[in-house]
């Protein structure tokens, strides 16, 4: 596919058909997705990447250890709070997800459902944890980030659908923890992968992006 039908035509898929992707078609994900630049050509991403029982066995555990109610503990801390556009924009979002599924603004307890399905990786047959070297500080998790972006728009060229979490980086010890990766790796996020149940109501709706006019200040004298 083009450049630009990839960036327009991807989406964060929050359900999943169980098929897992064939070895090839990851590898090529991951080969392309590791062209992305970084700060001195430091490439600080390293991946943990599930697949088949790995992936059922982290599913699992990850989701009964967040419904238990242990705080997060990011490495990287969240947003202190939302404020002006982009209060407004979180807003949007959540009240076009709670639409589609019909839950009500003050039903909690189904909002609250919806979110630890974050926890069940949305059903996907596959995991990416990526994490990024603590000594790199902040340009190791842009860098990261980079990764991220490319991953998506990698795997979406060859079909495959994603979602990026941030939520899963809740629990960084308890990662860590599960598949041996060393103190010193950084959890980043997460990405849930796969092949999305388009027909599933979650899918009914899109995000909106601002025009350029509220990103961009252009110079020219």
């Amino acid at each position: 596919m083009e450049f630009e039908p990839l960036v327009r035509t991807r989406y964060s898929a929050r359900k999943f058909r169980p098929d897992p992707i064939s070895s090839d078609t990851l590898d090529r994900i991951l080969e392309l997705a590791q062209q992305t630049p970084s700060w001195c050509n430091c490439q600080p991403w390293q991946l943990v990447v599930t697949s088949g029982e790995a992936t059922e066995r982290f599913r699992n555990a990850i989701y009964e250890h967040a419904r238990s109610g242990i705080k997060p503990n990011p490495d990287f801390p969240f947003p202190g709070a939302y404020l002006g556009a982009y209060r407004e924009r979180r807003k949007v979002c959540g009240v076009q997800l709670y639409q589609a599924l019909g839950i009500g603004k003050d039903d909690r307890a189904a909002a609250g459902e919806q979110s630890l399905e974050n926890f069940r990786l949305f059903g996907a047959p596959h995991v990416a944890i990526v994490t990024t070297d603590e000594a790199l500080g902040v340009y190791g998790a842009i860098d990261c980030g980079l990764y991220v972006a490319n991953f998506l728009l990698a795997a979406r060229n060859f079909g495959v659908d994603t979602i990026a979490q941030a939520a899963l980086a809740s629990y960084p010890d308890f990662i860590r923890s599960f598949f041996a990766i060393p103190a010193d790796r950084k959890v980043v996020c997460a990405i849930s992968f796969g092949y999305a149940d388009p027909n599933d109501r979650i899918h009914s709706y899109r995000t909106s992006r601002a025009g350029l006019d509220e990103a961009v200040t252009l110079v020219t004298e």
